[in-house]
């Protein structure tokens, strides 16, 4: 083994696979309580996992790309703010990074950026974003703004194909830049507290950002001083060579769905191309293999329950699918390392029962077998990858009040 590597998860309703909610483990009528996201963080927390994510959209059907999505009655329905709902996990997680995902077309990119500062705020600098470019038909429906845009995939399965989807990720890389920007407008010596002199504030060091782009425009700085990690870890999902270069300018960690251990290397050096020709960062992406799991104490036991999923609703993934023992799963991760991952996110088909698998058997494993990255005991999600804290790009640039 060359290297060592995190491990994160990714947090989805009663899980990944759409029939999970009718597990008996499940807890389906409590998808919306303050109770299950808790115990479904502290669980992640307790074990030591990196960070997690936690899945949004803007439409009942989510990103499914069934038809019928939105009308259906056998599909888990209805979902948390996923912004909203990490700020609520951060008192209440020690260690655990938390990483909500976004919507880059329809909410206010403003509003994205302040409350993605104050997440790393009170969580004491374990804050991320997961973006997502583009949205559904059924997303614009909601917000009525929007007439056009992309409607899945083209034929062709490319999405340099479709001039709606590309128009998609350029505003999507807008966003990840202005949220850079609004994180920067305040220098971290800005907050002065001077009691004798009544100066709570150096001014000259509270930055305007004037950007003017293809799709929005954002003249003012941030209402949200500086954050612990002075920039909340951006990361993205991609798969195909757009949403690499996306992922290679904008993003600190990149999501990736290789078929097998073997396919790490071929991406790693297309996202290594599409790095030399848009990122202006020194410091290298970091690569996390995608892994949908679901571990049971046999491999018996754990085909005959995917069986079952199956049987109710099948699963459409990107993802690579293992069914088997928490034995099963650790090779796979291994397997993922040895080829390049810097970290594997795990995706529980059901939850809780697939983390709690992942923590008690999986992690402890992993951990013994070498695999995992040790904690250092570093405070801020950005450190425990190894990245450094950005400094302001305003540092010491005086404006006029």
């Amino acid at each position: 083994m060359s290297h060592r590597a995190h491990l994160a998860v990714a947090l989805d309703g009663a899980g990944w696979h759409p029939a999970a909610w009718r597990e008996s483990t499940a807890r389906p009528t409590e998808l919306a309580s303050a109770g299950y996201w808790r115990d479904l963080a502290r669980l992640a927390d307790d074990a030591g996992v990196l960070f997690a994510t936690i899945e949004d959209a803007l439409s009942l059907g989510g990103r499914s790309p069934e038809a019928d999505a939105e009308t259906r009655r056998d599909r888990a329905r209805g979902r948390l703010d996923a912004v909203l709902l990490s700020s609520f996990l951060a008192p209440a997680t020690r260690r655990l990074g938390l990483v909500p995902t976004v919507t880059t077309t329809h909410p206010e990119p403003f509003h994205v950026a302040t409350g993605l500062q104050t997440l790393d705020h009170v969580s004491r600098g374990r804050a991320g974003v997961r973006l997502v470019a583009g949205s559904t038909p059924q997303e614009r429906a909601n917000f009525g703004r929007r007439a056009e845009g992309p409607a899945g995939l083209p034929a062709s399965g490319r999405v340099e194909d479709d001039p709606a989807l590309l128009a998609a990720f350029r505003e999507a890389g807008e966003v990840a830049d202005v949220i850079r920007r609004l994180a920067d407008s305040w220098e971290d010596d800005a907050i002065v507290r001077d009691l004798e002199t009544g100066k709570f504030l150096h001014r000259e060091r509270v930055h305007r950002v004037d950007f003017a782009g293809e799709f929005f425009s954002i003249t003012g700085a941030s209402i949200v001083p500086r954050s612990p990690q002075g920039q909340p870890l951006v990361t993205a999902l991609a798969h195909q060579s757009v949403p690499y270069r996306f992922a290679a300018a904008h993003a600190d960690l990149v999501f990736v769905t290789p078929s097998d251990a073997g396919g790490v290397g071929g991406i790693r050096d297309e996202l290594a191309d599409a790095a030399a020709q848009v990122r202006d960062e020194v410091e290298p992406l970091r690569v996390f293999a995608d892994l949908l799991v679901l571990v049971a104490p046999s491999r018996a036991e754990a085909a005959e329950t995917w069986a079952r999923l199956e049987e109710r609703a099948p699963l459409t993934t990107d993802a690579r699918v293992v069914v088997g023992t928490a034995d099963d799963v650790v090779d796979e991760i291994r397997a993922l390392v040895d080829a390049g991952a810097d970290g594997v996110r795990l995706r529980p088909a059901r939850l809780p029962a697939d983390l709690v698998a992942i923590a008690e058997q999986v992690v402890p494993r992993a951990r013994a077998a070498g695999i995992l990255s040790p904690d250092g005991g570093e405070p801020t999600l950005r450190e425990r990858l190894g990245l450094p804290r950005p400094s302001s790009r305003f540092a010491r640039q005086e404006v006029g009040a």
